[in-house]
């Protein structure tokens, strides 16, 4: 039980409840209220003291736990670019939860990120949901899949060009998704076929790489596309179109010089950013932390590190700069919170202090997004972390 806390819900209608508790049964959400209406004050209560209480914070895309600080190649496992197309490979199988980073996740109120694989492939894998506190990924996970990560752009053209390998343009990273989106779609409609008929309809013989695509079809899942240049989004767009798939873009740097073209479109939502780095690339160069404040004017936009591209404990001073930069406030505080677990499908279980939820929270006394406050406790399942 949480008690005497100003609770910031962040649910569908974003109540405040300026003095009021919570009542877990351990690790989900069981009561919130106002203190007057509270009976039954446990012994081992947890006292706010009036400090501010928020669902506890979400990245929404990170590579956490599969790069190593000062390795190379022992301690990389984000990128498998032996091959372009991998959307078999689970993320699950290569984060280390005993990565440093976890615990600095933690410490900044992080309570839930979405980990992917790299872009170095146009299709990379499939991407997980999980907490940031455990040490047995399996017990971590929130969703997995959550995603399948798809990749446009620089990076995939980099990596097989200096392998003499297609891809190595724009045009053939696109044609690699088509084709293996269609030869999916096939052996999707293959297996429905057979179920419905199984005397005439053969069933095809099992294939692991369409079998991680099928729930793209289904709906089941988005396609995760890591964009930068506006003409790169626009292929995302088409091919999502193409396919009739649910899509989130990732980075989407130059989204905010298109966006009176993308808020006709029907994509879930912008996971921007990161917006603490280099323009270290070309289809970097209009990068602006301008661009999240205008892009969540018009469209669901989550910020996100892009750990390790900025390192995961400095996503509130991301929303931070964001703020400055002209971003509403109450935007930013939405941007980790309830708005990210709606993009990528995990709104019913985190993302707002709600009946029946996790009981994941964090609690400051002080802004967040004050550069100079951090957390004074922090809640997974329940339990106190921080």
């Amino acid at each position: 039980m949480i008690i005497n806390a100003k609770i910031y819900t962040m649910d569908e209608n974003e109540t405040v409840i300026e003095n009021g508790f919570i009542r877990t049964d351990g690790k989900i959400i069981t009561e919130i209220g106002e203190m007057s209406s509270l009976t039954g004050i446990s012994a081992d209560a947890f006292d706010a003291a009036g400090r501010s209480v928020y669902p506890g914070f979400i990245d929404a895309h990170t590579h956490l736990g599969l790069f190593d600080d000062s390795l190379s190649f022992e301690g990389d496992d984000g990128n498998e670019s032996t091959d372009p197309v991998m959307p078999q490979l689970r993320v699950i199988d290569a984060v280390d939860p005993f990565d440093g980073y976890f615990p600095e996740a933690l410490s900044a109120g992080i309570t839930t990120v979405l980990v992917s694989p790299g872009s170095a492939d146009p299709i990379g894998g499939q991407i997980a949901a999980i907490k940031t506190q455990g040490k047995r990924i399996d017990n971590m996970i929130v969703k997995a899949p959550v995603g399948i990560k798809l990749a446009l752009g620089e990076n995939p053209k980099s990596v097989f060009s200096d392998k003499d390998q297609s891809p190595s343009t724009r045009m053939a990273t696109a044609s690699v998704i088509r084709d293996a989106l269609r030869k999916a779609h096939r052996y999707y409609i293959d297996k429905k076929n057979h179920i419905l008929d199984r005397d005439n309809c053969d069933e095809p013989e099992y294939d692991s790489r369409c079998e991680a695509l099928v729930p793209l079809f289904k709906k089941e899942i988005p396609a995760h596309f890591h964009v930068h240049r506006a003409d790169d989004i626009f292929t995302a767009v088409r091919i999502a179109m193409e396919f009739d798939l649910e899509y989130v873009l990732v980075h989407a740097t130059e989204a905010y010089l298109i966006i009176d073209e993308l808020k006709n479109e029907k994509l879930r939502g912008i996971l921007s950013g990161p917006i603490l780095t280099d323009r270290s690339k070309p289809e970097l160069k209009n990068l602006t932390p301008k661009a999240v404040g205008i892009i969540a004017k018009n469209l669901p936009t989550a910020v996100i590190t892009d750990h390790p591209e900025t390192p995961i404990q400095y996503l509130c001073m991301c929303c931070a700069v964001a703020v400055r930069e002209g971003m509403d406030r109450n935007d930013a505080i939405r941007a980790i919170t309830s708005v990210p677990a709606k993009i990528c499908g995990i709104y019913d279980r985190v993302g707002s202090i709600k009946k029946g939820k996790d009981c994941d929270l964090v609690i400051y006394d002080g802004d967040p997004l004050n550069i100079m406050n951090k957390p004074s406790a922090v809640f997974i399942n329940g339990k106190k972390v921080r």
